[in-house]
């Protein structure tokens, strides 16, 4: 049987399908957040914190997170076997940790 994996990146502020979406990663008040932007919504975003970081004082580089400790990996996959497994997970957005650490756990 042949199979074949789509990934569909989406820009998350849009909800727009976009090839060019990547993850950035911010922090606020010791709460770190990864959202995925499209080129103009990244654009946005810097516009709207220009300010804030323009004033602001660095304290220090944010330690950057691999792939596969972000949990990057491919989500059509992990959708596949959670769904084939029981567990419900969207069709887009965020794969759940659980499901996550669940399919790794499976899978080593």
């Amino acid at each position: 049987m042949a199979q074949k994996v789509i990934t569909i990146y989406t820009d998350d502020l849009t909800g727009e399908e976009s090839s060019e979406a990547a993850t950035h990663t911010l922090s606020l008040d010791g709460v770190t957040y990864e959202i995925d932007l499209g080129p103009d919504s990244y654009d946005q975003l810097l516009e709207a914190v220009g300010p804030f970081i323009k004033v602001g004082r660095k304290t220090g580089k944010a330690r950057k997170v691999s792939k596969a400790a972000s949990g990057g990996g491919d989500t059509a996959a992990i959708r596949a076997w959670a769904k084939a497994n029981g567990y419900e997970v969207n069709d887009r957005g965020r794969v759940p940790a659980p499901v996550r650490e669940a399919y790794e756990k499976a899978n080593k």
